[in-house]
């Protein structure tokens, strides 16, 4: 039933959806461990100082960008360099995953973020293997 819903929706409305996963239910174990989960007031520290991390990058460009979400393809070249790893990652989920031009680029907006959050400088194949495990529908419905 779910392949048949997913299937009325075009692969290029999909290719526009920046982050698509499945949230599984909390395991009892996870409910009920002691580890004191990250805050609100911390995780929102993080977003402040990752959107400010983009302001300030896109100073330097004639057009002014508010996020990652609003990078042009010559953005993305721009700010977005991958390291001799990172485009193997990359690739081989492309052709993997049979991925459209959109996707890759959606990919690497999504990376850029994590990087962010991360306070991290370079992309790194963590934050691309992340973005794209956030592509969960292009894996489960189209691959």
């Amino acid at each position: 039933m779910i392949q048949r819903y997913i299937s009325k929706i075009s692969g290029p409305l999909m290719d526009r959806i920046d982050i698509h996963i499945d949230v599984p239910a909390v395991n009892y174990k996870e409910m009920r461990s002691g580890a004191e989960p990250e805050g609100s007031a911390k995780i929102r520290e993080r977003v402040v100082r990752a959107r400010q991390k983009q302001l300030d990058r896109s100073a330097t460009s004639r057009q002014k960008l508010y996020c990652n979400a609003q990078m042009s393809s010559r953005h993305i070249r721009t700010f977005c360099e991958l390291s001799a790893d990172c485009e193997r990652l990359i690739e081989r989920a492309m052709t993997q995953q049979s991925l459209s031009a959109r996707a890759h680029d959606r990919i690497l907006k999504v990376a850029r973020t994590i990087a962010d959050l991360d306070d991290v400088s370079n992309l790194e194949p963590k934050h691309i293997a992340e973005a794209i495990q956030y592509r969960s529908l292009d894996r489960t419905y189209w691959a």
